[in-house]
């Protein structure tokens, strides 16, 4: 390129200097520069201005920085134009420091510092510094409005967008096609679509925007027909229409509606899908976990030559992973680059993994990754932790403290469910004075689990207070989690009582909500009440009931010794009964002795899961508690002869960071000999007291001397021995079982309690059990 002639006057260099702004030519720009210095020219305010345009539109921010420095006359548009390349560049502090040198900021001013603070996500300082210019009485423009608009909608700032519509119309602005759109795309990302159809009805002119804003917030609302409708009017949908529509259908559930209107566009619309149409069309057929057409989109995606980088691949490694073709979603990863793997197709990558048993690939995966952010980690922490590698969560949790990024919610949220499997109530309050520390314990989610946590943990104290601290932005979980804590404890009418006055403040409860209730009535025996609330929730909530509701009403009948219309009950369900059904009725048969309803229950159950060792044990415990000891017999040989082994009861407790487990007879422990000594002392106190051991809960046909001995070792009895030697005096002992405590124990605990004046909390597999002076929250009722 030769060298221009010297231009002989501003006018001339001007125009070269825009020359070389529209066609990108710092070369051309910089030649420009010397002659102005050489003839003088650098007093010329317009040139000058024109100069230093040129240099911060070639992205030349020290040349500009510099120019500007050196401008012996600084007008707003000098202001305002190294402001813009401070805002642009990203640094918006240089750039602030700049805006508060302006002596009379404009409203140009302004808009460039709400652009900038969009460009950088921080949209809630774009509203404030909006709000700021109204309030210096700078009138805003149509490009701020749109500006502005676009920070409501990203930070559903809906009082403040309603205030931006009345001086868009203040200013007569509300026709204009692009402040229109920005209205009716902020009031339908902030929820209001009675304001959207305002804003669309009274829109004279729509172009094609208008017309997508509108169509993907009534897919979104799950107002599909609306959607069409609008479709159908469109004389020429664009591909973000069409997309609209198939991502709608994706975020509704109609997978295969989502598919059948991508194969429509390919056979009728003359557009070729992008990225987000086959990302969403991989996405249905991930939720389908239909391999055939996942292969069928890829295969279109091979003869079209579209490139699998980003968004289509992690979408193709989503699809295999889910569809069951692990391998083949790893060969895409190989493919694409572990780089360009996102969180999303990682997670879906972990569960593919999970899916078939083998989570070292996916850790594999994970510490590959370049980017580990704290979806990631959570991702692979949640993976662990569903997959049985309790202890793997836990020192990943720990890595994430020390070396990860700051955990989020979600991450606190997991590992506290960890640590509510566990019944672990160190680790917990340890966790929660960490979600304290990094400001987390606010969030819902994180209160939500601590409710679980400390419940769990059979510390319903802690569980109602983090309750009572949420009160401001309690969810229908919230409300769920603490009825469902106080009917596990036993505490059925508090439960109903915080049930009803979720209903009074209109909170809608859901399925799960109901479970608990239910729960709740089940647990003191509150059958008419129980029976209400399952009328409620068919007849008011319109909740079509499920086998976890109707396990409960049979499960509630049955314990009040209704079995004849527990039983009817189950014979009218409209839904085929499961074992969790005839287990309740069979539970509840064991409890009221009921041989004849036992045998016709555990028939029905083993015709669903002939292997399953507690049908014929609660089978054969029912007959034993009868005298039946020969049928008993019968049904324990049929057990052995079918290889059918009976689970083992056993119980634990944690004590200085470690678990001990105890089982009948433990002759294992290294403190055994103190241990049996202990349960000898105690056993001899509470019979002093009054104590009458239960023979007829040891179910088989033995001296009761023989009786007698095997009550005094049941595991839960070993593991408050225990307890009590290894704690302080004084100190509430917590132990957990995994079947239901026995007569026999129940009574014995309430006894011990007394004698060693502690509260004693058994969480056995139904509920929790708290044993003090002499009594159990369950009133004897369980």
């Amino acid at each position: 390129m030769q060298t221009p002639n010297p231009p002989s006057h501003s006018d001339k260099c001007v125009f070269l200097l825009q020359s070389a702004i529209k066609s990108r030519n710092p070369f051309l720009g910089r030649c420009i520069h010397a002659p102005i210095i050489k003839h003088g020219l650098c007093f010329g305010v317009f040139l000058m201005n024109n100069l230093l345009n040129f240099y911060a539109k070639i992205g030349s921010f020290s040349d500009a920085h510099r120019l500007f420095d050196e401008i012996p006359i600084k007008t707003t548009f000098s202001w305002n134009t190294i402001l813009s390349a401070h805002a642009k560049g990203g640094h918006l502090d240089s750039a602030r420091r700049v805006f508060d040198e302006i002596p009379q900021p404009d409203s140009v001013s302004w808009t460039t510092m709400i652009v900038g603070y969009n460009h950088l996500g921080l949209f809630n300082s774009a509203v404030h510094t909006f709000l700021r210019m109204v309030s210096c009485g700078i009138s805003p423009t149509q490009f701020t409005f749109t500006n502005v608009l676009t920070s409501c909608a990203a930070c559903k700032a809906l009082s403040v967008g309603k205030k931006v519509h009345s001086f868009v119309v203040k200013l007569g602005l509300s026709g204009v096609v692009p402040v229109a759109n920005s209205l009716l795309n902020m009031y339908a990302k902030c929820g209001d679509s009675v304001m959207a159809n305002v804003v669309f009805d009274r829109m004279r002119l729509k172009d094609k925007p208008t017309w997508n804003t509108m169509i993907s917030m009534h897919m979104q609302f799950g107002r599909v027909d609306l959607a069409l409708s609008l479709f159908d009017q469109m004389s020429d949908p664009d591909i973000v229409s069409w997309n609209s529509i198939i991502t709608g259908y994706c975020h509704q559930g109609y997978d295969i509606k989502a598919l059948e209107t991508f194969s429509f566009m390919l056979k009728s619309s003359y557009l070729n899908p992008d990225k987000f149409t086959l990302g969403s069309a991989l996405s249905a057929c991930a939720n389908l976990e239909s391999l055939k057409l996942g292969k069928q989109i890829h295969a279109h995606i091979i003869r079209v030559d579209i490139d699998i980088a980003g968004a289509v691949g992690n979408a193709l490694i989503s699809m295999y992973a889910k569809s069951g073709a692990v391998e083949f979603a790893r060969r895409i990863v190989q493919l694409t680059g572990i780089s360009s793997l996102n969180v999303i197709a990682f997670t879906s990558l972990l569960d593919g993994y999970i899916k078939i048993g083998d989570i070292n690939p996916a850790r594999e995966i994970f510490d590959s990754l370049n980017c580990r952010d704290v979806v990631a980690w959570t991702a692979m922490i949640v993976g662990y932790s569903q997959n049985g590698f309790i202890s793997d969560a836990l020192t990943l949790f720990r890595s994430m403290i020390r070396e990860g990024p700051k955990p989020n919610n979600y991450t606190l949220a997991a590992v506290l469910s960890v640590f509510s499997s566990l019944a672990s109530l160190d680790h917990g309050k340890q966790l929660h004075a960490v979600a304290i520390r990094l400001e987390e314990v606010s969030s819902i989610s994180v209160g939500n689990a601590l409710i679980t946590m400390y419940s769990r943990s059979g510390s319903i104290k802690d569980a109602r207070k983090i309750f009572n601290q949420i009160c401001s932005y309690r969810d229908t979980l919230t409300w769920t989690s603490m009825i469902l804590a106080l009917a596990q404890h036993g505490l059925g009418n508090e439960a109903i009582e915080l049930f009803e006055k979720m209903l009074k403040i209109n909170l809608k409860p859901d399925h799960i909500t109901y479970v608990s209730v239910l729960s709740a009535c089940t647990h003191v025996g509150l059958v008419e009440q129980g029976k209400s609330f399952f009328n409620l929730m068919k007849n008011v909530h319109n909740i079509e009931p499920t086998s976890s509701h109707y396990a409960c009403m049979i499960d509630l009948l049955g314990r009040a010794g209704l079995l004849e219309e527990a039983y009817d009950f189950i014979r009218h369900m409209p839904i085929e009964p499961d074992i969790v059904a005839w287990g309740s009725l069979l539970s509840s048969c064991r409890v009221h002795k009921n041989v004849d309803l036992a045998k016709v229950a555990a028939e029905n159950f083993l015709l669903i899961d002939p292997n399953n060792s507690g049908a014929y044990s609660a089978l054969a415990n029912t007959l034993s508690a009868c005298g039946k000891w020969e049928d008993a017999a019968k049904v324990r040989k049929s057990m052995k002869d079918r290889a059918v082994k009976k689970e083992q009861g056993f119980s634990w407790v944690h004590i200085q960071n470690n678990v001990h487990t105890f089982g009948v007879e433990d002759a294992l422990h290294p403190q055994r000999d103190a241990i049996y000594r202990m349960i000898s002392k105690i056993w001899k106190e509470i019979k002093k007291m009054g104590f009458i051991p239960d023979t007829n809960s040891v179910l088989h046909d033995l001296e009761q001397e023989v009786k007698e001995q095997i009550l005094r070792h049941h595991s839960e009895k070993l593991a408050i021995a225990f307890a009590l030697i290894n704690t302080p005096e004084h100190s509430t002992l917590r132990i957990m079982k995994n079947l239901r405590v026995c007569n026999d124990c129940h009574s014995a605990i309430k006894y011990i309690s007394k004698l060693v004046k502690r509260e004693i909390i058994v969480r056995d597999v139904t509920r929790f059990h708290h044993f003090k002076d002499g009594s159990c929250s369950c009133q004897d009722y369980w």
